[in-house]
């Protein structure tokens, strides 16, 4: 086994230079193979993703790029009679003042907006 020690300092310009090419293009070779060989892994991944998904044909778009669709608009249920603006449709978490009201002893039909067009929470049509 050699005990020479590889000293660039000692090396001419252009030792250097065709040591810097030859550098760069096994680098460039490395590193286009590693890239081909990611994207390889990153296609069986994507197949298999696409199968647990329902598989999905190629040409549809992916998953989060699907459109919602809408919602009916859903009307208060509840109203604040502290403050009239503030509102619940029932759905979701209890406001702040709904749960302190309720706290204090009062029943959560108190708040309940009646009103005969919208006692289905639909609107009526004229």
């Amino acid at each position: 086994m050699s005990t020479k020690r590889f000293d660039p300092e000692s090396m001419s310009i252009d030792d250097l230079w065709s040591l810097h090419e030859k550098i760069s293009q096994i680098l460039s070779t490395r590193i286009a193979s590693e890239k081909q060989e990611l994207e390889k892994r990153l296609a069986v991944l994507n197949r298999g993703r696409h199968a647990i998904e329902g598989g999905e044909s190629a040409g549809s778009p992916d998953a989060h790029d699907k459109v919602r669709r809408k919602y009916p608009r859903v009307f208060p249920k509840y109203r604040n009679p502290a403050t009239p603006s503030e509102t619940w449709s029932g759905r979701g978490k209890q406001p702040r003042w709904l749960v302190a009201a309720i706290k204090s002893g009062r029943k959560i039909d108190d708040f309940r907006i009646r009103d005969d067009a919208n006692s289905k929470g639909r609107r009526q049509r004229a």
